[in-house]
């Protein structure tokens, strides 16, 4: 059995975005565990604040990460 956890900040990923990435996610544990161990799988995807969440001692929030995936 497999549990696979997940962390974003709030607002970052769309509905669709997440489904991909517990898709994704549950696809690369099945091919190492096998195909039989599909329905043990689970992934939790949690979704952390704005500003609870830091990088390098300061508090990052959506606008930030948006900002960054356009560089």
């Amino acid at each position: 059995m497999s549990l696979i956890q997940v962390q974003v900040i709030r607002g970052v990923f769309t509905a669709q975005q997440k489904q991909l990435i517990i898709e994704r996610l549950t696809e690369a544990m099945v091919e190492i565990e096998g195909e039989h161990m599909r329905p043990y799988t689970w992934c939790v995807l949690q979704e952390i604040s704005s500003y609870d969440w830091g990088i390098g001692g300061h508090g990052v929030c959506a606008d930030d990460i948006r900002a960054l995936a356009q560089d």
